[in-house]
C-alpha cells in the first residue's frame, strides 16, 4: 500500500476502523486526512441512530486508536480526532443518503434550474444511480448529483 497518499490513507483507515465501530453500534460516516499548517489531522466522523454524545466519541477513540497504532497505515505524525459529522453535514456517499432517508435535505445546484433557483430543499426520498429525489412543496424533484455542489441535512435551520 502506498502510504501517505490521502485517498489510499482514507481507504485504509476506513477498512481498519469500520469493524470496531460497528461493534460499538456506531457507523463510520467519513474519514478525512488533512494538513493544517505544519500538522496532519486524521478525522474520523461517526454516526448512529440516536444522538451522539461525548462518551460515544471517547469509546470510539479508545477502540480505534490501538488498531491504527498496530496497523500503522500513515507515515506522517498526525492528531486523531473522532467526532460527529455535525449539524448540516454533507451527504456524499450512497450510505449517507440511505441513512438519512425521510429527513429534510438541501441541495445546492451548480447552475440555476429552469426556475432560476440554486437551492432546493425537501424530504429525502432516496438516491438511485446518480440521481437524488427530494419531496418538495411542489412535488418530487430528481437532481443529478453531477449538477449539485452538495447535498446536506437541514437539521440546523431552527438554531438561527
Amino acid at each position: 500500500m502506498a502510504k501517505g497518499k490521502s485517498g489510499t490513507t482514507v481507504s485504509a483507515v476506513e477498512a481498519l476502523v469500520s469493524p470496531a465501530l460497528a461493534q460499538l453500534g456506531l457507523r463510520l460516516w467519513d474519514v478525512r486526512f488533512e494538513k493544517e499548517g505544519p500538522d496532519w489531522f486524521l478525522r474520523v466522523f461517526i454516526d448512529r441512530d440516536e444522538p451522539l454524545d461525548m462518551q460515544a466519541c471517547e469509546d470510539a477513540t479508545r477502540a480505534i486508536n490501538p488498531i491504527l497504532d498496530e496497523a500503522d497505515p500513515i507515515d506522517e505524525s498526525y492528531y486523531l480526532e473522532v467526532g460527529s459529522p455535525g449539524l448540516g453535514c454533507k451527504l456524499t456517499r450512497d450510505a449517507h443518503f440511505e441513512a438519512k432517508k425521510g429527513q429534510k435535505v438541501r441541495a445546492r445546484l451548480i447552475r440555476p434550474d429552469e426556475n432560476g433557483e440554486r437551492e432546493i430543499a425537501g424530504i429525502l426520498l432516496g438516491k438511485e444511480g446518480g440521481a437524488v429525489t427530494l419531496e418538495t412543496e411542489n412535488g418530487p424533484v430528481s437532481i443529478e448529483t453531477k449538477n449539485a455542489s452538495y447535498f446536506k441535512l437541514c437539521d440546523d435551520e431552527d438554531l438561527f
